[in-house]
């Protein structure tokens, strides 16, 4: 069993030993450095807004997360079964000074987790979070007395109040999505996009077929909405005969979708597509991370605007947005950030956005995936030993390419003119990750097999 803490959070898997597992002990500990950081930050006045995904732990540990807040003098504003989103607007409209959302994203059912937002509903950055992990180590806490203790208030509004936020925005058609007639299959994968999703999809109009909507956390299916892993949605596409599938991960911060033919639109596309249908309203630059698809910078160009890359970690693509003033952005797992609504990874308004490109161009959703310039990926990993000095290679790499574009600023990337290499050295193991894009599956790997042979050559 497993627990990693990060400057993102802590996860893990639930039971087992204490420092080994996400145990009660443990969520208390990483809860409470979490509010002593807090309290050290606001002594007069901290709030934190929690929600939880529908993990079956997820009652347990927000439970444990919440009264450590009260422990400590916090006030609490509990959300209950909430998305990763909804938390993020929740902490900005209550003016709270920071969120945690218990979720384990994409991981299964045995995994929970404490993501950590700052008082904008953003995650931290990696001198906070270093804060935290130093004052769960070594368990400096301070808590309140009894007459200083903090209170629960109970706020279970905030689905609705997030999509009426998405229904206000200005480049979500809802008369043209009306006026399409849409069905669509939704799979919320037992979790809370059961309860948030389809809310909307009714509200814009669209007949909506619900597959695995009772946020229950039994998943019913590998959580992660990879192609792999969605064959009941498939067939219930064609089965329906619906315009297209739609699917979230456990906490709604991912979004996938599916063509009319029960075909996979591509988690990279995700952004493309939505990132093409807002540029089209409003001119400027996007932002992705280094390992995301080049398709991103073409439908930029294409639309005159400028492209930029991040490093890999939403905390660093918001930051690069904010840098360049970009209108939309997010990551190539399917993750929106749209700046009008909240420096987030947003499902809700990525499908609002999504389905509102669809109805104006009026195709289908194979005909819209054809119209993207195609690319394929290959994702591999060479294996080293403790003793390498991984930096010193990819430095010799980055040399030996000099000629190319080349980026350094998570790793190296190395961009040709029709394909791309990311390398990247692993935090927690000696290993170098290479990620490649090319327009064909077989030249994405024959990239990424001569780097491999290249690299091994200099170890």
């Amino acid at each position: 069993m497993t627990l990693i803490k990060s400057i993102s959070g802590i996860r893990g898997t639930i039971g087992g030993k204490t420092k080994e597992n996400l145990t009660p002990v443990d969520a208390v500990k990483f809860a409470s450095a979490y509010g002593t950081w807090l309290k050290n930050k606001y002594p007069n006045n901290a709030r934190v807004v929690v929600g939880r995904d529908a993990r079956i732990s997820g009652e347990m540990i927000q439970s444990l997360v919440m009264q450590s807040l009260v422990g400590l003098g916090i006030e609490v504003v509990d959300l209950g079964l909430s998305t990763t989103p909804t938390v993020e607007v929740a902490v900005t409209h209550e003016e709270a000074q920071g969120g945690i959302i218990l979720t384990a994203s994409h991981n299964p059912k045995e995994w929970n987790a404490l993501k950590l937002l700052n008082e904008k509903g953003e995650f931290l950055n990696a001198e906070e979070g270093q804060k935290i992990l130093s004052l769960a180590e070594n368990e400096d806490f301070d808590f309140a007395q009894v007459d200083d203790l903090g209170k629960i208030t109970r706020n279970t509004a905030y689905i609705d109040y997030h999509i009426e936020l998405v229904l206000k925005h200005p480049l979500v058609n809802k008369r043209a999505i009306e006026k399409a007639n849409l069905k669509v299959v939704f799979d919320g994968v037992n979790s809370t996009g059961g309860i948030s999703i389809p809310p909307l999809l009714k509200a814009l109009g669209v007949e909506v077929v619900k597959l695995y909507c009772e946020p229950t956390g039994h998943f019913p299916h590998n959580p992660e909405p990879l192609e792999k892993h969605l064959g009941e949605l498939a067939k219930k596409v064609v089965d329906e005969k619906a315009h297209l599938g739609v699917t979230v991960d456990p906490d709604v911060d991912r979004l996938a979708f599916m063509d009319e033919n029960g075909k996979m639109f591509g988690e990279e596309y995700t952004l493309v597509s939505v990132a093409d249908y807002v540029l089209s309203k409003e001119k400027g630059n996007t932002v992705s991370n280094l390992s995301s698809s080049r398709a991103l910078k073409d439908v930029t160009e294409k639309h005159g605007g400028k492209y930029y890359a991040s490093a890999v970690g939403e905390v660093n693509v918001v930051e690069k947005m904010k840098e360049v003033n970009a209108v939309i952005g997010g990551e190539g797992n399917g993750g929106i950030i749209d700046p009008k609504l909240h420096y987030g990874r947003d499902s809700l308004i990525g499908v609002a956005l999504f389905l509102s490109l669809l109805a104006e161009k009026q195709i289908t959703v194979s005909e819209l995936r054809a119209s993207y310039p195609s690319y394929f990926m290959a994702k591999e990993k060479i294996q080293l030993t403790p003793h390498i000095d991984v930096d010193q290679i990819l430095f010799q790499m980055k040399e030996q390419y000099k000629n190319e574009e080349v980026n350094d600023i998570d790793g190296v990337k190395i961009d040709f003119e029709n394909e791309w290499v990311h390398l990247r050295k692993s935090n927690t193991e000696p290993i170098i990750r290479i990620y490649t894009e090319a327009k064909t599956q077989e030249k994405a790997n024959q990239l990424a097999s001569r780097i491999i042979t290249e690299i091994e050559a200099l170890i």
